[in-house]
């Protein structure tokens, strides 16, 4: 998907409404239009990144820095009980927008059904796997 036809950057730019939480020369922060609760808020850079893995770091240091400002204003306005942070990335992790969003989303009451429970496979792996994955993963970071 191209910028010129990424929902999100059409809202940076003003070309469709948004409920704007916040917004500098970097990043912006709107309502969800589709509210999973109150306050349900996107933070997304202003430079079109697609995901994660295509994200400089310079981009995403200026992302997250602000991710905890918004989600303490939120916080302060409506005394949430929980709050998460949601990233998806590809498709089949549920992203639907291409353009990288972190979801900040508030929780007023246990058990509202939402949930970010998946299923636990502690008995696949042995603490060698364990050693061994965690080292793959470490060999192929580039800093």
């Amino acid at each position: 998907m191209s910028h010129e036809d990424c929902i999100f950057c059409k809202i940076i730019d003003g070309e469709i409404p948004s409920a704007k939480v916040y917004e500098d020369e970097d990043v912006y922060a709107f309502l969800d239009i589709s509210q999973v609760a109150k306050g349900h808020t996107l933070v997304i850079p202003k430079t079109h990144v697609k995901n994660i893995y295509e994200t400089p770091a310079e981009v995403a240091s200026k992302l997250f820095e602000r991710v905890p400002k918004i989600a303490n204003a939120i916080k302060d306005t409506y005394k949430p009980i929980g709050m998460n942070l949601l990233n998806n990335n590809e498709k089949a992790a549920d992203q639907s927008v291409f353009h990288l969003h972190i979801h900040i989303l508030p929780r007023y009451v246990e058990n509202d059904g939402f949930s970010s429970n998946w299923t636990v496979h502690t008995d696949d792996y042995t603490s060698n796997d364990l050693q061994q994955i965690a080292s793959e993963i470490n060999s192929a970071i580039k800093l």
